[in-house]
């Protein structure tokens, strides 16, 4: 009996498993191969093994470096803000009023939104001329000319995190905030009885209790940092000094149709994401009040 339930289990599970091995793990290693291989479709003819070379070229590369310089500046963007701004939308929503539920549905649009779209509908409001946001601005007097908003590099990453922090701060709100319903009452009666302030219970209480998904929210908000691609593209193209890391992955693989160099990119930022996503994860501790 129990050897027939193991089989009808494997049954079950083979063709999950078949499209798993040919959608994920196929891809992987395929990847890797050409990773090690000079594997430019430009030159057919020169296809050969070359080992960790492509890697070597990249991380030497002054354009990598760039990009990577642009995306690192986006992470911390993005996290600083980002988390702020979750925490402050979370505890607002924490309230209990009658509004609680228009808001929340609100706050979740921006979230809803495809990449793209969020991308071409943040263009129009920081068009370098005379784009929503310049107008407004002229119009209150704030400015005398449309500032450049995406034509600055500098300018622009600030741009571009702010963007990504509107698409991805619902998600990480509403995450804090199932955290923040599930913390009992008692807890802050307690602590406010002893004669503790709102300060003093949030230090006490609130954030050691929201660890767990202060855990979930940087990873979402640092693998949704460094895979930015659609909103960059959409507001400012190709622009090599724009570029983050996966649009340079996109231009070396796609339009030099090197995917020798592509690949190894794309090792690199897996690599990177990784790291990142196993320190949260190695870190988060969840603290027990009694």
């Amino acid at each position: 009996m129990k050897v027939n339930k193991k089989i009808a289990a494997f049954i079950l599970l083979l063709p999950c498993s078949i499209i798993f091995i040919f959608t994920v793990f196929l891809p992987i290693f395929t990847t890797f191969g050409y990773s090690l291989k000079h594997f430019n479709l430009t030159e057919p003819d020169q296809e050969k093994f070359i080992g960790f070379e492509n890697y070597k070229t990249v991380l030497l590369s002054k354009d990598f470096h760039s990009a990577l310089l642009n995306s690192a500046i986006i992470l911390l963007y993005v996290l600083v803000i980002g988390l702020v701004i979750s925490m402050i939308i979370a505890m607002v929503l924490n309230k209990k009023t009658k509004l609680n539920s228009i808001l929340t549905a609100i706050v979740i649009v921006p979230w809803a939104l495809p990449p793209i779209v969020n991308g071409i509908m943040w263009k129009f409001i920081f068009f370098p001329g005379y784009g929503l946001l310049n107008k407004l601005l002229i119009k209150f007097h704030l400015i005398n000319e449309p500032i450049s908003w995406i034509n600055n590099r500098w300018m622009f990453l600030f741009v571009i995190s702010i963007v990504i922090i509107w698409r991805v701060v619902p998600f990480s709100a509403i995450v804090i905030l199932a955290n923040l319903q599930n913390i009992p009452d008692e807890y802050y009666d307690s602590i406010y009885l002893e004669g503790s302030n709102k300060w003093q219970a949030f230090k006490e209480i609130t954030l050691p209790l929201l660890i767990p998904s202060l855990g979930v929210v940087l990873i979402n908000l640092t693998t949704t940092a460094v895979n930015v691609f659609d909103e960059v593209i959409a507001i400012s193209g190709y622009q090599f000094e724009n570029q983050t890391l996966l649009v340079y992955n996109y231009s070396n693989t796609f339009n030099f149709l090197d995917f020798g160099i592509g690949s190894a990119i794309s090792y690199i930022i897996m690599i990177l994401t990784g790291i990142f996503g196993y320190l949260y994860v190695k870190n988060m501790t969840v603290e027990k009040v009694y």
